[in-house]
């Protein structure tokens, strides 16, 4: 696919980016080789291979979802509330802030 340099002019424009006159042949032809190189791809044979969401794979290790215990664990609501200024059934209450 080949890119003239009115085509980078309108695109550099609807994108809010300042392109000098004198970039605008240069980056044509860059434009134009990354869109070849893209063409390119369709030509790869894909069937039957499956999605990825990464190239390794690997399982992140899980750890138990436990509360620590202690001063700064869990299981002490009114602790955790006390110098809230509204609380409700050990819930922190705040002001709506979406009508």
């Amino acid at each position: 696919m080949s890119v003239d340099k009115d085509t980078v002019r309108k695109v550099a424009h609807l994108a809010r980016i300042n392109v000098p006159e004198e970039r605008l042949e240069p980056l044509a032809g860059e434009l134009s080789c990354i869109l070849d190189w893209i063409e390119q791809l369709n030509e790869v044979d894909i069937e039957g291979v499956e999605a990825m969401a990464s190239t390794v794979d690997v399982a992140l290790p899980m750890r138990a979802d436990e509360t620590a215990e202690g001063p700064t664990g869990g299981g002490q609501p009114d602790n955790i509330v006390g110098n809230a200024p509204k609380t409700e059934d050990n819930f922190f209450v705040v002001p709506k802030v979406v009508e």
